[in-house]
This record gives structure tokens, C-alpha cells and sequence, in this order.
């Protein structure tokens, strides 16, 4: 399984969008490692968290004028209703197959981080001075409480 730690090519030297970054790997870190009486909730942690964080960059591209926009925003959808299901998953007791959506999810969380999210940091830095960005401040990764 692909595991998430937070490591040095995920920084993007955008503030606040590092920040809420590290604290979704911080997130996802414990759903993996949770035990499978716990793996719901830690689960559900992760996906409240997400929706924060996929709402905020979605909220900053669509007030830039963000070119690539509609890719990014349809991603970040179609991951959240995966998402979603998972914790359906988890609630049912399937507990194997939320781990390898955890899995799955560190991958594409790497990738979609050092290609489409990279773009926005660099587009925010530049906008930066023409529009205020509100700053997220990181959490307690802890799912019992999480934001």
C-alpha cells in the first residue's frame, strides 16, 4: 500500500495552501495507521478536512480567473465522492477496501499536488497582491479533533 508522509517536494511556497496540505497528509497518515475500529471516524476526519481544503483552492481559482479551473475543480469532485463512498465502506465494515482507497488516495494526492496544485501556487504567488488570500491555520491531525 502507498503510504503519505509529508516530505520536502510536497511544498508548493504557497502558505495556505502548504498548510492545509501538510495537514491533510498528517490526516491520512492516521486513517492508515488507524486501527479498524477507528478507521471510520479517522476517515471521516480526512474527507471533512478535504472538503475544506478542495473548497478553498476551488474558491481561489474561481475569483482568479484560474485558467485551468474546470479541470482542477472536476478532479477534486470526483475525488471527494470516492471519498464518500469509502466512509460507506467503513461504516458497512469493509475496512480493507478503505485502506486501499487510503492507498490510492497518497498516490494521487502526490501527483495531483506536484502537477495541478503546483500550477495554482505558482498562478496564487502571482496574484497574490490583487487578491487577499485568507490563511487556513493547521490543525490537530488527531481525528477526535479534527476541524
Amino acid at each position: 500500500m502507498n503510504t503519505v508522509e509529508w516530505s520536502e517536494s510536497l511544498l508548493l511556497d504557497f502558505p495556505p495552501m502548504d498548510e492545509v496540505h501538510h495537514t491533510f497528509v498528517d490526516l491520512l497518515a492516521l486513517a492508515q495507521t488507524a486501527p479498524d475500529e477507528t478507521l471510520p471516524q479517522a476517515w471521516s476526519a480526512v474527507i471533512d478536512h478535504t472538503v475544506r481544503h478542495f473548497g478553498s483552492e476551488d474558491e481561489w481559482m474561481k475569483r482568479t480567473r484560474f485558467a485551468a479551473a474546470d479541470n482542477h475543480i472536476m478532479q477534486h469532485k470526483v475525488v471527494l465522492n470516492v471519498m464518500r463512498e469509502g466512509l460507506a465502506l467503513a461504516r458497512a465494515g469493509n475496512m480493507a477496501a478503505v485502506r486501499e482507497m487510503a492507498g490510492e488516495l497518497a498516490a494521487w494526492f502526490a501527483k495531483h499536488t506536484q502537477t495541478l496544485d503546483a500550477a495554482l501556487a505558482l498562478h496564487m504567488r502571482s496574484v497574490q497582491s490583487e487578491v487577499p488570500v485568507r490563511r487556513t491555520h493547521r490543525t490537530s491531525a488527531h481525528p477526535a479533533s479534527a476541524p
